[in-house]
């Protein structure tokens, strides 16, 4: 038999349709891996290419510890840079996959809603609070380093697709 049904969550699906299907987006998903490869990349190489004292802070027992000595210009700079590159691979992951570009102009609105709202925020948790919100600055940072909105966002587009 070439081909076979299973049962599961979603119900029973046509494995070699499903596989037709890949086959005939194989550019698209090739680009997609590529890209998030290269957000890999940028996490990997992240002490290289960014100034960030906090990379070496939050590795430890940062609730006791004091804030490290930086550059506030700099700093800016370096986080700025990064959610830059976060975001234009995301936005290519998300066209690679959607082909929607209504919705990279979407999402690219949000993203700079996003960094502008974060980035003050860091920046206010550092000057006003110093050391007393290091866990609330932990996290602040983390969405402003890492591609989290893409792993919200790609369910959330998907799921939309379904419906729409």
């Amino acid at each position: 038999m070439d081909w076979f049904f299973f049962y599961g969550l979603f119900g029973s699906i046509n494995s070699l349709s499903m596989l037709n299907k890949l086959l005939d987006h194989k550019w698209d998903i090739f680009i997609a891996i590529l890209l998030l490869s290269l957000l890999v990349a940028v996490r990997a190489f992240e002490s290289q290419l960014f100034y960030d004292p906090f990379l070496v802070y939050f590795e430890g027992d940062y609730i006791k510890l004091p804030l490290p000595e930086f550059d506030g210009l700099q700093l800016f700079f370096g986080l700025s840079f990064r959610f830059f590159l976060n975001t234009m691979l995301s936005l290519g992951i998300i066209y690679a996959l959607f082909k929607d570009k209504g919705m990279i102009l979407f999402v690219s609105i949000l993203y700079l809603i996003l960094f502008v709202g974060l980035i003050l925020a860091f920046f206010c948790i550092l000057h006003f609070f110093k050391n007393q919100e290091n866990l609330l600055l932990f996290y602040v940072r983390r969405f402003l380093i890492q591609p989290l909105f893409l792993i919200l966002f790609l369910p959330a587009f998907y799921y939309q697709r379904l419906r729409g």
